[in-house]
């Protein structure tokens, strides 16, 4: 494998891996905006909201995510915002914005079926007794429910943040100059079709492998926290 290369284009590796790793954040935070508001609504029994919480679901679990970007950058015209030098990158954000809509869309649909699993396998009886205490239950299940489930649904919201790094690559089909945008303007530039995306996935690997580290980390010491 010839990696010659590296030292002239170090950057767009550099700068990409970055712009993913902000992409992810901003999703996965999104993201679990999203589900909550969502889980909420499917148990607020109120029909039609229900009703559109559960249309939102099968529509972004049921299509893939690559059409989802297509439609959303065609049918969002952002023309008007600023395109920022990022390093070697070029951030347009009126093809960043509608990514990250869309991914976050995505994400909320996969994170409410998550959190929705997080508060029924908290016991019934946390949510009685907070009754019985006379707090109100949009509060009971704020300071209550909510944070048990979340202890209870770290793993796969860690893995969930695995996914939408992988996941970011598919924003290159509408130009976002990410990790996998990246390494392919270096291929182009270099006329080396394998060597430079060998090492965006050496960079993808090693983002998910410290990012599973450090949700292992955290998971533990939250199992420590509540054994005490």
């Amino acid at each position: 494998m010839d990696l010659s290369f590296l030292p002239k284009y170090w950057a767009y590796f550099n700068y990409g891996v970055l712009v993913t790793v902000m992409i992810s954040v901003s999703v996965v935070f999104f993201g679990t905006f999203i589900g909550v508001l969502v889980t909420l609504i499917k148990r607020s029994q109120v029909k039609p909201l229900t009703w559109i919480a559960n249309l939102y679901v099968w529509v972004f679990r049921g299509t893939p995510m690559v059409v989802q970007i297509m439609i959303a950058f065609a049918w969002m015209h952002f023309n008007d915002m600023p395109t920022i030098s990022f390093g070697v990158l070029d951030l347009d954000f009126s093809r960043l914005l509608p990514g990250i809509i869309i991914i976050s869309l995505n994400s909320g649909a996969y994170i409410s079926e998550i959190v929705r699993a997080g508060i029924e396998a908290v016991p019934k009886g946390q949510l009685e007794a907070a009754y019985s205490l006379g707090i109100r239950p949009r509060n009971a299940m704020r300071y209550v429910i909510l944070p048990q489930a979340f202890k209870n649904i770290l793993p796969a919201l860690g893995n969930e943040f695995i996914t939408i790094i992988k996941d970011s690559a598919l924003l290159q089909t509408i130009g976002v100059m990410e990790l996998w945008n990246g390494a392919q303007s270096v291929v182009t530039a270099t006329y080396s079709p394998i060597s430079p995306l060998l090492v965006a996935a050496f960079y993808y690997l090693m983002v998910t492998t410290v990012m599973s580290q450090l949700l292992s980390v955290l998971e533990r010491r939250m199992a420590q926290g509540g054994n005490h």
